[in-house]
């Protein structure tokens, strides 16, 4: 016999491997717990448009989307007709690159990214930049010290001193206009951070907009303390990123080089879409997966669908069993066969509660008629079993006929009800008629039909179908928890109603000659039982060794 440790242990280590599953699923694919929760994926597809050089081989690089903060890149792909095709990664950033040896005409090339709205996503490809000498020709070179100069006394950070270098822009005067003659304000922003010693560099960001096309990247400036940085608005001094903005260019790199071709130019296009969390869930962890990360999938919808629709149905019976379960040994609810519940539970939710109770009263109460009329015959058990059988199928394809000719056309579905599993519940309930009486077969039938309500009703929910099939570990704990239930040897509730004057009893009065109440006792002697089970049962022992010897000395003497 296993001891009790062990049980426990095992059981302890089903539920916490159960536990870890889930946690696992949930941080690396993130999978939600609720269902139906969409998660937002932005499509943007890059037209680059340029005329090729007559008897020239052509080259175009496109800067593709920086690594960033709150986005995650899932897919890219290109369109280039004729074009070799090859991506390069150098100095923090990924070109796509297009080569042809003899393009003729205008030239149209596509680059189209999947970017997945993901707040957990904390990487950058953003590199610190180096000083660069301020070597501008005067007046600009004075003009730029001197707003510098005065955005320097007016701030106590790197990114104060942007703030007050965009406030000096903004003015209307002689030194502003000069500057702005002949610099962009992204450009004269970090030409004079960097002479405030303090590391700055443009970047290029995309606005997405479900539905827009022919957009550009607008020019902001990246501005550094130390490692971290802030995203600023030249123009109006607003720092950090909208919430649908991404960087597109971030280390100082041109997002398009064309050689070999002219009038070139780029425009994206912009389109939101809505898929599932676990869909996007798993398309993430299979770009890390092809990135080179160790990750275990363990989910079914690397399945055929096909196969996923029997695994979403099966994995629903544990629910069913740990239902059953706790309503038998737990509750203490009598039902005609063990699991015939679960099974009857299964078939309602091919048909729908009503119909499957109409269906399932009517066959049982025409079976059990059925069955009576053969236990005249004398029959052997195989052939009564066998006429059972035919005459359940018999009744269900009755009761699908007639209800589909009437218009019911739910009632076709009754053909889900375990034909075996109904036939063996007629024959124990014509068995137990005739030994205990209709009264325990009343019971025993409307205690199988509640078990089989509850356990619909409960893998019916939405909520619970998507946990059991998204969350494997989810089966591990319930494996635990029917074990646990499995251990216990208590009262049942329902048999706590005939024990309830005991229980007065023993709370309000003394057992024969004792001093003290019948509950203090019991409760002294199982603290004692708990301190030191072993002990307390050989001293009870001898003093009930004892007390024997005394009886029978007792009637020796008499």
């Amino acid at each position: 016999m296993v001891s009790r440790g062990i049980f426990y242990f095992v059981t302890a280590i089903l539920f916490l491997a159960g536990i870890l599953l889930i946690a696992y699923q949930r941080i690396t694919f993130n999978v939600p717990f609720v269902p139906n929760l969409a998660r937002e994926i932005w499509t943007v597809e890059a037209k680059v448009e340029f005329e090729p050089n007559i008897g020239e081989a052509s080259e175009v690089k496109l800067s593709l989307p920086a690594v960033q903060p709150g986005f995650t890149q899932l897919q890219q792909n290109t369109a280039s007709l004729g074009y070799g095709v090859n991506y390069v990664k150098k100095d923090g950033t990924t070109f796509v690159e297009w080569t042809k040896r003899n393009p003729q005409g205008l030239q149209i090339l596509y680059y189209t990214a999947d970017i997945l709205v993901d707040e957990k996503s904390q990487e950058s490809s953003m590199i610190v930049p180096a000083l660069i000498e301020n070597v501008e020709a005067e007046p600009y070179a004075t003009a730029m010290r001197e707003i510098a100069s005065t955005a320097s006394s007016r701030s106590s950070n790197p990114y104060s001193f942007a703030n007050q270098i965009i406030h000096e822009l903004s003015l209307d005067n002689e030194i502003t206009s000069l500057l702005l003659s002949k610099y962009s304000k992204p450009e004269l922003l970090v030409h004079i951070l960097n002479l405030g010693h303090v590391h700055a560099r443009t970047v290029g960001v995309l606005d997405l907009k479900d539905g827009r096309r022919n957009q550009r990247l607008h020019n902001y400036v990246a501005v550094f303390d130390k490692t971290e940085y802030k995203i600023f608005d030249p123009n109006n001094g607003h720092s950090g990123l909208k919430k649908n903005q991404i960087i597109w260019t971030d280390n100082g790199t041109s997002l398009l080089d064309v050689a070999g071709g002219k009038h070139a130019s780029v425009s994206f296009t912009t389109i939101s879409n809505s898929v599932s969390a676990i869909e996007a869930g798993n398309r993430k962890a299979n770009i890390d997966m092809v990135a080179g990360e160790e990750l275990i999938p363990f989910s079914l919808q690397a399945l055929p669908v096909e196969e996923q629709s029997l695994f979403k149905t099966l994995l629903l019976l544990p629910i069913g069993v740990v239902i059953v379960v706790f309503l038998r040994v737990i509750v203490g609810i009598k039902t005609s066969g063990t699991f015939m519940p679960v099974l009857i539970a299964m078939s309602f939710l091919q048909t729908s509660l009503w119909i499957g109770l109409i269906g399932f009263v009517s066959i049982v109460g025409v079976g059990l008629i059925v069955r009576s009329w053969l236990s005249h015959l004398n029959l052997l058990l195989v052939a009564r079993i066998s006429a059972v059988i035919i005459t359940v199928i018999a009744l269900i394809g009755f009761i699908s006929f007639f209800t589909y000719k009437i218009g019911l056309t739910e009632g076709v579905k009754i053909t889900f009800f375990p034909m075996i599993i109904l036939s063996w519940t007629i024959e124990r309930m014509s068995i137990l008629w005739e030994e205990e009486g209709y009264k325990e077969v009343i019971k025993q039938g409307g205690g199988s039909l509640f078990v089989a309500v509850c356990a619909y009703l409960t893998m019916s929910s939405f909520f619970i179908q998507h946990l059991s099939f998204n969350f494997l570990g989810l089966q591990l704990i319930l494996l635990a928890l029917v074990l646990i239930m499995g251990n216990y040897t208590g009262f049942r509730l329902s048999e706590m109603k005939r024990f309830k004057p005991l229980a007065v009893q023993i709370k309000n009065y003394r057992n024969g000659d004792e001093t003290e109440l019948e509950s203090v006792r019991l409760k002294e002697e199982l603290k004692e039982i708990k301190a030191d089970p072993h002990n307390t049962y050989r001293t009870w022992k001898k003093q009930a060794q004892h007390m024997v010897e005394e009886e029978e000395t007792k009637k020796d003497h008499e």
